[in-house]
């Protein structure tokens, strides 16, 4: 089902904003690792909001998961701090680890192995 205009542009703030908090609560660095904000997809009743992140150079992505999870009602206070105007009510937001760059490095490993090997 295609996302509705409304449900883009609150996509869009909110991701604008988390990624602006994970920046200020420290959070776009854990364990060594670098995390980033790649979508946010919010339902037709703006009521809940899905968070994915990727996680480059995690070394423990469930623990690095649950960090994140552990400081969602301190993430979600300072979101509603700066959305409190634009929004009637703040969404409860869901984290989920975004693969896709995992995916495409695999990807291009293989194609560097097979472009190497050559025909055989």
């Amino acid at each position: 089902m295609q996302e509705g205009k409304r449900q883009k542009q609150v996509g869009a703030l909110l991701m604008e904003e988390l990624s602006g908090i994970f920046q200020r609560l420290g959070l776009s660095m854990i364990d060594g690792g670098l995390i980033s904000l790649t979508a946010v997809k919010v339902t037709p009743d703006l009521l809940e909001a899905r968070v994915y992140l990727s996680l480059f150079q995690a070394k423990d992505i469930p623990g690095t998961m649950k960090k994140i999870e552990e400081r969602a009602w301190e993430i979600k206070r300072e979101l509603a701090a700066r959305v409190k105007h634009q929004l009637r009510r703040i969404p409860t937001l869901s984290y989920f680890h975004d693969d896709t760059l995992d995916h495409a490095d695999k990807m291009e490993e293989l194609f560097r192995k097979i472009k190497k090997d050559g025909p055989q």
